[in-house]
């Protein structure tokens, strides 16, 4: 529980390591979703990120524009819906690899990105179109909200897939003792 407790926080630190774009802002909270899937598997990894949300929503101010309720109304919120689902997928995938090595770690991490980006773009598009009444089009929500992006976060997924490699066997060892 204490790693969970960790990587919870190590998100909410990710989101104000910032690059202020149009839009959608570019942060190092996929990073520790990213890792958390990784280390801690589908089912921890995905309660260190509802941890993360729900301590925002409840108020805290650790999300890129503050936290409370009503963030649920902020365009951004889809990619905090999506680290949930994106840390599960990649918990699951990479505990199905016997032997691992960078690829698979890296396949594992650009799995759950899509899914992050699935209901980033998604959502981006429905709250400025149904909630904040400024009509926009799907090919702006994705150009906004991902193709601005994702050369970054493919960056950020091949540091997360070196990472673990790294972390995985500093895991292993210190499980036998030996740390």
């Amino acid at each position: 529980m204490i790693m969970v407790s960790i990587f919870a926080a190590l998100t909410a630190v990710g989101a104000f390591i910032k690059i202020p774009i149009p839009f959608v802002p570019f942060t190092l909270q996929w990073l520790f979703c990213a890792l958390s899937g990784i280390i801690l598997g589908a089912k921890l990894g995905a309660l260190s990120q509802i941890i993360y949300v729900g301590m925002g929503l409840m108020g805290a101010p650790i999300f890129t524009e503050g936290g409370g309720i009503y963030y649920i109304f902020k365009p951004t919120f889809g990619y905090l819906m999506g680290f949930i689902v994106a840390s599960f997928v990649i918990g699951k995938l990479s505990s199905k690899i016997k032997k691992t090595n960078f690829i698979k770690s890296l396949m594992c991490v650009l799995s759950g990105l899509t899914f992050v980006y699935l209901f980033g773009v998604v959502y981006l598009y429905v709250i400025y179109n149904l909630y904040m009444g400024d009509k926009k089009t799907f090919s702006w929500a994705i150009f906004y909200g991902c193709i601005i992006c994702i050369g970054g976060d493919i960056l950020i997924s091949i540091i997360a897939a070196i990472l673990s490699m790294k972390l995985r066997s500093i895991k292993n060892v210190s499980e036998f003792g030996g740390l």
